[in-house]
């Protein structure tokens, strides 16, 4: 089992930026692919972002492209995601998950991942 705490989230202005954190702990992090998802009020939990246990390969939900990067120091057993040029639909509940498989590529589906964070707010104002 692994314990994810989450860090980062705050409010900011459309146009901003915020970089969230996720430490890891109680299993091998480097051998996991990692993930974060996101939940808006009245919304189900959808996927933002993922990448691979070696951190050599990422995916990105479409509405997130080219605004947010994940990455991961698997020395310091974190994942972050770096989201630029936030807009109010971004304003969410993000959460981060750790997948169930070991030496996984990254998965987009929330089935993947067996292991999930409380979340952190991050709200994007007008």
């Amino acid at each position: 089992q692994v314990q994810l705490v989450e860090s980062g989230g705050g409010l900011v202005q459309a146009g901003g930026s915020l970089r969230l954190s996720c430490a890891a702990s109680g299993r091998t992090f480097s051998r996991y692919a990692m993930g974060w998802f996101r939940q808006a009020p009245g919304k189900e939990r959808e996927f933002v972002a993922a990448i691979s246990w070696n951190g050599g390969r990422t995916n990105y939900a479409d509405a997130v492209k080219g605004r947010f990067t994940i990455s991961r120091d698997n020395a310091q057993n974190t994942v972050y995601l770096q989201m630029n040029s936030l807009k109010p639909e971004d304003t969410a509940v993000y959460y981060c998950a750790a997948d169930r498989m070991a030496y996984g590529l990254g998965s987009t589906l929330r089935a993947a991942f067996g292991s999930w964070g409380k979340g952190t707010q991050v709200t994007v104002s007008s």
